[in-house]
């Protein structure tokens, strides 16, 4: 963030010593299972969120928040646990009831002079969310890693450092929610459901669909050469009007009988980022977004589900055709892959996993994900909503991020990282 002086503004956060919060009474011990649908994401994401209250300061805010984790932890007490290997060779968690890492800080400044979280920083935001020291993998960091930073404001930052194989955006959401009724002295409003043993593969394990989201492409285009360049963070903003347009342009050909905001968005974007990486015609692309398999596994996954719901779907086509066919072309193709999740196809998917233990393939790959949907803006400790929220950085230089932006929740935030020279085609791309 630079000021008008020309002098950037540099984040100093100053923590303290890093403390084992373990859950208020005894918890269960032993092994705990994770699904494959766990197995499949178990990256690290960092996510913030910014509290500041007209009534009160922030003084306690580190006891409070503390306070409510030992009690919250009670009913997740998998989280109070560690990773670790499986005598088949997979995550599983080793309930030891340890405790989550938490760690308390000051920053040098007020929580309006960090600029604009919703937009991936990782030298700045950074700062806000504690990495383990040393740690080399992610058997090496607690699945939960919590930071409160107090603002010389009287506002706060929560800075989480979770594992997605605990959980995928709306069991983060629950969880977070919970220990913010737990902060305020409330009942838990959705308890979750622990067990998640209702997920298991079958056996023999039965794959019944061609699974492309794991099918690894050449990269005729030489694309991996263009990411030499320097690397530019951006986010642009589509407001409702923006979104209704891209839905219109869609729809104009009489082809679809309709189109979400997710559907052309997508699309959409896929396109954009095709062009701007120049991908020959002949190049293969794929598509890969997660849809919530909760709804749709027969029967519905519980309600309070804790653990990975969202299965990925995929939809392949060449460079050349997604660009010069109209837009609805690529709406359809999202529409397809969002009709293939059927209860079938995602016990097909966990079964390709168990019988193949290979991940989904992020080769000439664009990956997207949603946080649009998600209400992490409801959080309340006792200081009110958050007055911003957000990641720290993306996860990989495939992934898009859509988050839901504005008082209305109306208008998506697109992030995204791309080559500087790539970068420029795709904001060209996107004018409509």
């Amino acid at each position: 963030m630079e000021y008008s002086n020309g002098n950037v503004f540099q984040l100093v956060v100053k923590q303290g010593e890093p403390t084992l919060v373990p859950p208020a009474e005894e918890t269960e011990k032993g092994l705990y299972f994770l699904s494959n649908l766990d197995q499949n994401i178990a990256v690290i994401v960092r996510t913030i969120y910014c509290f500041k209250s007209e009534e009160k300061g922030n003084e306690n805010a580190g006891e409070v928040i503390k306070n409510a984790l030992k009690k919250v932890l009670v009913h997740y007490y998998p989280l109070a646990g560690r990773l670790t290997i499986s005598s088949e060779a997979k995550l599983i968690i080793n309930c030891t009831g340890e405790g989550a890492v938490f760690v308390e800080a000051e920053a040098n400044c007020a929580l309006e002079e960090i600029g604009d979280i919703t937009k991936p920083d990782p030298d700045t935001l950074g700062k806000l969310v504690y990495d383990i020291p040393g740690a080399k993998n992610i058997l090496e960091m607690p699945p939960l890693v919590a930071q409160v930073t107090k603002f010389t404001c009287g506002g706060f930052a929560l800075g989480l450092c979770m594992n997605h194989c605990m959980f995928d955006g709306i069991g983060a959401m629950e969880f977070v929610n919970s220990w913010g009724e737990t902060a305020r002295g409330l009942p838990l409003c959705v308890p979750p459901f622990i067990d998640r043993s209702i997920l298991k593969a079958r056996n023999p394990p039965k794959i019944e669909y061609p699974h492309q989201e794991f099918a690894e492409i050449k990269d005729k285009s030489s694309t991996n050469d263009l990411y030499k360049d320097e690397m530019l963070y951006s986010s642009f903003c589509f407001d409702s009007e923006m979104l209704e347009k891209i839905k219109m342009k869609a729809m104009e050909d009489g082809v679809l009988g309709k189109c979400t905001t997710f559907e052309g968005l997508s699309a959409f974007v896929w396109r954009a980022r095709t062009k701007a990486l120049k991908m020959l015609p002949d190049q293969q692309t794929k598509l890969l977004f997660a849809v919530d398999g909760r709804p749709k596994f027969k029967p519905p996954l519980p309600k309070g589900y804790f653990g990975n719901g969202i299965v990925l779907t995929n939809s392949m086509c060449q460079a050349g055709e997604l660009l010069d066919r109209p837009l609805s072309h690529a709406v359809g193709l999202v529409q397809d892959a969002i009709k293939m999740v059927t209860d079938s196809y995602m016990r097909s998917a966990m079964d390709y996993f168990e019988a193949t233990r290979v991940r989904p393939s992020l080769a000439s790959t664009l990956l997207i994900t949603t946080w649009s949907r998600l209400s992490f803006y409801t959080t309340d400790f006792g200081w009110g909503e958050p007055v911003l929220s957000g990641p720290v950085a993306l996860p990989e230089k495939e992934v898009i991020l859509f988050l839901s932006h504005g008082k209305e929740r109306k208008s998506i935030n697109v992030l995204l990282g791309l080559p500087a020279l790539a970068m420029k085609t795709f904001q060209e791309m996107i004018q409509i």
